[in-house]
């Protein structure tokens, strides 16, 4: 069989049993027919092949993550960044949130998103009396970096029915002043049923979806999996663009949402609509509920108190027969599941539930996963491998927060996000950025996870380090495993789908303090190239 494509003398990571490294490949159409030498390869040319000199430069499998948000992610791109280097305090904000004003129609939204208290002058939030300030035509909300919180004015809290007497929802707070007064701050449910208010329109949906594939596409993302859009409009929305090749990118979608995801799972359950559902484009994932909140909100649910608050455990969504009444009984009818879980005490009652369903209902390579698996101590890490659990940790989480958890957790980063841990147990881990929380980058979470370094240089749990090749597995075998889908991608074997991409450099020789600079020239999927820079074709 000849070949379509082929790319010879470079570095090209198979990710292989063996990690194997070899000079070229070819591709036929949207399948691997050969990994070789250039020599080899070379067999497999003729006059309708195109070649492609790579020059040295590294070939890998395309990436996976294995856990982001591509809608919200998409319409944070048409709102207020605050993660703009222009936006150093409150006073900043507030100037860029006026001049929307000046161009946006009174009643529509205002929308500020990736708001960190903690990188800002003030060291706080804005107020409902400051936002108030700027406009009560408009409703406007700011949304956290987590996702987890917000802060709202008037006129965004009366669209949301929330007033002084609105009780707090289970796993969420609605915060008053000493006097019963909003704040405008919304923290967890609350903030998540807030946003049923906040609609976007199908326009900006649509526009969303194919900005976030082409940022994803341009760092080398082939796949995602997608871990909630907004709604079941949304979810329709993604899948409607998928079926119409309108996102190229492949999407292995959870069965949940960031709005009132117990009711969406609940109601895609009773559909029927299982794991697996879907093709090599769009896939349905697992069951997917929250457990608790945020990691940097703090909010996430601890068995001891928080360093910086030894008072504060955080938030527990549900309780564990809750937890079981949704996800036990979509085990029993062979769904994959899953959980947001971040604190050790989230996990372990997660972890609960998973044993008392396989006791009750026994089953083979259930595949069963831990979204974040935040704090991972040992006894956690003993059960998910006996469990066989797959964690999706988040490599560039530490990057950008870990200044924070070293204050809010102490000695327990050592156990944040634990890749040398749980390859060292022998548990499957696959890594996700959680973006649009923080950088989709995955040259990003790579450099974190060889690194374990915060952004000012500062140690991270260090003993967690691991090695590029591990670092790689991470984001492209392992994610694969995680969606059952080990035997199409995640590596360059014969036989897989042609989902690849081509580095800037030999990422074998650049230094571990260089790793975060790596960029993409050429990305493959199914055998078409949707993104290219510049390359040799001979």
């Amino acid at each position: 069989m000849n070949a379509t494509v082929v790319f010879l003398n470079g570095e090209v990571i198979t990710v292989d049993n063996n990690d194997a490294v070899k000079q070229a490949i070819a591709i036929s159409g949207n399948k691997i027919i050969a990994v070789g030498s250039t020599v080899e390869i070379e067999q497999l040319i003729d006059s309708n092949t195109k070649v492609i000199d790579l020059n040295g430069k590294t070939l890998m499998p395309g990436l996976i993550d294995a856990h982001l948000h591509l809608v919200p992610y998409g319409v944070n791109q048409l709102s207020i960044s605050c993660k703009d280097p222009a936006i150093l305090s409150i006073e900043d904000l507030l100037t860029a949130i006026s001049e929307r004003v000046k161009t946006t129609s009174k009643g529509n939204w205002i929308r500020a998103w990736g708001y960190n208290e903690k990188f800002i002058k003030e060291q706080r939030y804005p107020t409902l009396q400051e936002l108030d300030a700027i406009s009560t035509d408009h409703p406007i909300i700011i949304n956290r970096t987590c996702g987890h919180i917000g802060i709202a004015n008037s006129a965004a809290l009366k669209l949301a029915k929330i007033d002084e007497h609105t009780p707090n929802p289970q796993g969420g707070i609605i915060e008053k002043d000493s006097l019963g007064r909003l704040t405008g701050r919304l923290m967890e449910n609350s903030f998540m049923r807030f946003n049923e208010f906040a609609r976007y329109t199908p326009e900006e949906l649509e526009q969303a979806m194919q900005i976030a594939q082409q940022h994803f596409i341009e760092k080398g993302i082939t796949s995602i999996h997608d871990a909630g859009t907004f709604d079941q409009e949304s979810f329709r929305l993604m899948q409607l663009a998928s079926h119409r090749s309108d996102l190229k990118i492949r999407i292995y979608a959870m069965i949940g949402t960031v709005n009132d995801c117990k009711q969406f799972t609940l109601n895609m359950l009773k559909a029927g609509v299982v794991t697996g559902t879907g093709n090599d484009f769009f896939k349905i994932g697992p069951a997917k509920l929250f457990t608790d909140g945020s990691s940097t909100g703090p909010t996430i649910a601890t068995r001891e108190g928080y360093t910086s608050n030894p008072n504060d455990c955080g938030i527990l969504y549900y309780s564990e027969e809750e937890l079981y009444e949704v996800l036990g009984e979509a085990h029993k009818r062979g769904y994959q599941v899953t959980v947001h879980a971040q604190g050790d005490k989230a996990i372990e009652m997660y972890l609960n539930v998973i044993e008392r369903a396989l006791k009750e209902s026994p089953r083979d390579n259930h595949r069963h996963r831990i979204e974040h698996a935040g704090i991972s101590t040992p006894d956690l890490q003993a059960r998910m491998k006996e469990l066989q659990m797959i964690p999706i940790p988040n490599p560039p989480f530490p990057y950008e927060f870990g200044e924070s958890y070293l204050q809010d957790y102490g000695e327990r980063t050592n156990f944040m996000y634990p890749a040398r841990d749980f390859i060292d147990q022998g548990v499957i881990a696959a890594a996700g950025s959680d973006a649009p929380v923080t950088s989709y980058d995955p040259f990003l979470g790579i450099h974190t996870s060889v690194n374990r370094e915060v952004k000012s240089g500062i140690p991270f749990g260090q003993q967690q380090q691991i090695t590029l090749l591990e670092a790689i597995r991470l984001y492209t075998y392992n994610a694969a495993y995680a969606s059952f889908d080990e035997q199409i991608k995640g590596s360059l074997e014969v036989g897989k789908l042609a989902d690849l991409i081509v580095l800037d450099r030999s990422i074998l020789s650049t230094k571990s303090s260089n790793i975060k600079d790596i960029g993409v020239e050429l990305t493959m999927i199914d055998g078409e190239v949707v993104y290219e820079q510049s390359y040799s074709v001979i």
